[in-house]
């Protein structure tokens, strides 16, 4: 019934534009996500108030969610767990990914929870930098996820961020051992290099004995194998995974692969198309990751699904918000596929 099933955290996106000067003001890591209580928040939007920052947009978020979103309006069909409170941010949030085609479940309700939300700041050179108060998605657990969803899936996607959730870690394990059972390739998004910093122990749970595909950025690639090049990185990644997908910004991805066959090892190139102007980095990767993911799903190959989703990527950088329109994302991969 589904294509892929994915877990990640439940968040509203609230994106502000500002200086460098006024990030440095907010004592955030400039590129990184930062996860906060409840108060550090109010504090922060506090900050942005008597600043006179006002917010740009506010947008279903989540790193996950935007993958799913990328995937169902490609034309795919992804299942998504997450915990969201029974709040009016919580059935706004449900309700953006049922109309973009993403199919969630009850169990992912949780009754008196308040659902999270990730404020953005945005500088003037696109960068993206998060604060994250994950509100009931802190507590995401084997109860918020139905199981028999990923009986019927091709995919399992795992989002990075979760390594820093304890609550979620032994569902993390019996979705890896489902998926096993049931044949479903899985894949793990690293998501921030906060992540790779200090929450590997739970990065290494999610990806086991070894993974179908990693997404990651150069950093995160670098942080994670202890290697000084991108190339040598993504061959690294390996021992982890049998399809590396490094991701470099106007530098292009390298795609790294062991054939089942235990051929020699392939390594793609992709080039990144030429960009105007970068206006906000919020979402690139993840739509990379849905878009690259799709087209893997449809059976192309390895550079051609590397293209679809740099094409996709490129375009999410040149606007606000970490999503395109449905029809943006189907035109660029008639584009693009059909080439």
């Amino acid at each position: 019934m589904y294509d892929v099933m994915a877990i990640g955290n439940a968040l509203v996106d609230h994106e502000y534009v500002l200086s460098d000067a006024a990030l440095e003001e907010t004592e955030l890591t400039k590129g990184n996500m930062t996860l906060a209580e409840f108060e550090e928040q109010q504090q922060l939007l506090a900050y942005f108030k008597l600043a006179e920052i006002e917010p740009s947009k506010q947008a279903g978020g989540g790193s996950a969610a935007n993958t799913m979103f990328t995937f169902a309006s490609l034309g795919g069909k992804p299942f998504y767990a997450c915990r969201v409170g029974d709040d009016d941010q919580g059935a706004f949030y449900l309700r953006d990914l049922h109309e973009a085609g993403v199919a969630t479940s009850d169990k992912s309700i949780h009754e008196g929870g308040v659902t999270g939300s990730c404020v953005v700041a945005v500088t003037e050179d696109g960068e993206r930098t998060m604060q994250t108060y994950l509100g009931t998605s802190s507590e995401i657990a084997a109860d918020n996820v139905d199981f028999d969803a990923l009986t019927q899936a091709d995919w399992l996607y795992l989002e990075g961020y979760l390594a820093m959730s304890e609550s979620i870690q032994p569902a993390m394990t019996q979705l890896r051992q489902q998926a096993g059972i049931h044949n479903a390739k899985i894949a793990v998004s690293f998501a921030d290099p906060a992540v790779v910093k200090f929450a590997k122990d739970g990065l290494l749970n999610m990806l086991g004995n070894k993974v179908a595909v990693i997404f990651c950025n150069s950093e995160e690639a670098k942080l994670f194998t202890d290697k000084k090049q991108v190339k040598a990185a993504a061959r690294a990644l390996l021992e982890h995974c049998q399809t590396a997908v490094v991701t470099d910004g106007a530098n292009g991805a390298v795609i790294a692969h062991k054939p089942d066959d235990e051929s020699e090892i392939e390594v793609y190139d992709v080039a990144t198309p030429a960009v105007t102007s970068v206006i906000d980095t919020n979402g690139a990767g993840d739509n990379y990751a849905g878009a690259f993911l799709y087209a893997l799903s449809q059976h192309y190959s390895l550079p051609e699904c590397g293209r679809l989703a740099s094409e996709i990527s490129s375009q999410v950088i040149q606007q606000f918000g970490p999503r395109l329109a449905s029809q943006d994302y189907r035109d660029i991969a008639q584009r693009v596929l059909s080439a």
